[in-house]
């Protein structure tokens, strides 16, 4: 009897030492629109989860997807954000931006040469289908 009350008490301590721990969040924003207004807002969103979170005690991954006009977020001399973004992707951690490969070829194709994206960008085959993708693996969508 005493073996298993020891035992409670330990299997007790480590669960409220790993909830004390926190908690991972996980944040998909979604950037369609080439509009200094909603680019800021998503930046304003990514910094106020994060700030949030960190004030619980929590953690959060948040990757932000622009596909269509909204990659011109990430063109560089194109970019009405790129100051923050760069300032962001030093600062945080927790952040990653994500440009659709699908609308960087079409946009190449019309003006006749490749397009180029800012280093703090990762190419991803398609945006539409990266958020599918991160939803299903339980990141919450948020489109500013």
């Amino acid at each position: 009897m005493k073996k298993l009350a020891i035992a409670l008490a330990i299997s007790l301590a480590s669960t409220i030492g790993a909830l004390a721990q926190g908690v991972t969040h996980y944040v998909a924003i979604h950037v369609d629109q080439n509009d200094p207004q909603v680019m800021n807002m998503a930046l304003n969103n990514a910094q106020n989860i994060t700030n949030y979170y960190d004030s619980q005690g929590d953690t959060v991954v948040i990757e932000m997807v622009a596909y269509g006009p909204g990659l011109h977020m990430f063109i560089p001399d194109k970019s009405p954000v790129s100051d923050r973004i760069e300032t962001m992707s030093l600062a945080l951690e927790n952040l990653s931006f994500s440009a659709c490969g699908n609308t960087r070829r079409k946009m190449g194709e019309k003006a006749g040469h490749e397009i180029a994206i800012m280093d703090e960008a990762t190419i991803v085959p398609s945006g539409v289908v990266r958020l599918i993708e991160l939803q299903e693996n339980g990141y919450a969508y948020v489109r500013p």
